[in-house]
């Protein structure tokens, strides 16, 4: 009987510790979080990636061509963030670094499988032609302007993610994939014109159905 108390104390003083762990832990900034984890303290990585695992996720969905290569890429993304968190000065808002490294980390694998050599198809066996706008008629709305998106170019791609889904200005969007503003401005620009070409067919009221 005695042991069994002695058990029932000491996990119940786990559990009381985890608790306090995750409350002080929460009452941190991200950018504390990233030094403590510097330092070597246990557990502050997992809480930051906590705070930004969703938002990371599907910057990785909208940034790749897969969800292979999505959850690919942020693993990727994830050890380096890991590695390199000594690194990181307060230029930018912890997530923003993390948003970098994640989009990096698509492009980069976005590049390795465009040179993988390409597997030759025989004409009987390529596939039949599709009628695109039978498929287009058999998925929702938000699947077709997905495709439409991931029909851009990776760079105007990531412009138009950072600015018109994620949110962030010119500026930010400008540091955090490393190029000019003018840059980030003419990608989304292109981008929204390509968009607007592949979208036209909406404005037919019957395709909306």
């Amino acid at each position: 009987m005695s042991s069994e108390l002695n058990e029932d104390s000491h996990a119940g003083s786990s559990r009381v510790a985890s608790r306090e762990r995750s409350f002080a832990l929460g009452e941190r900034t991200d950018k504390e979080l990233l030094d403590a984890h510097a330092r070597g303290e246990r557990h502050a990585f997992a809480e930051l990636l906590r705070r930004h695992n969703d938002h990371l996720w599907q910057t990785a969905l909208r940034t790749s061509y897969t969800r292979e290569d999505a959850a690919d890429s942020l693993q990727d993304a994830l050890l380096s963030a890991h590695r390199t968190a000594g690194s990181f000065r307060a230029e930018a808002e912890v997530r923003s670094w993390l948003h970098t490294i994640v989009v990096n980390a698509c492009l980069d694998r976005i590049r390795r499988n465009k040179t993988r050599r390409a597997i030759p198809l025989s004409p009987e066996t390529l596939p039949e032609p599709r009628d695109e706008r039978d498929e287009f008629a058999e998925v929702e709305m938000s699947i077709v302007v997905d495709r439409a998106l991931f029909s851009l170019p990776p760079d105007q791609r990531t412009a138009l993610v950072a600015i018109d889904l994620e949110g962030y200005s010119v500026s930010e969007a400008a540091a955090m994939l490393g190029v000019p503003e003018g840059t980030i401005k003419s990608r989304c620009a292109r981008g929204r014109q390509r968009l607007q070409e592949r979208l036209d067919f909406l404005r037919d009221p019957g395709n909306r159905k």
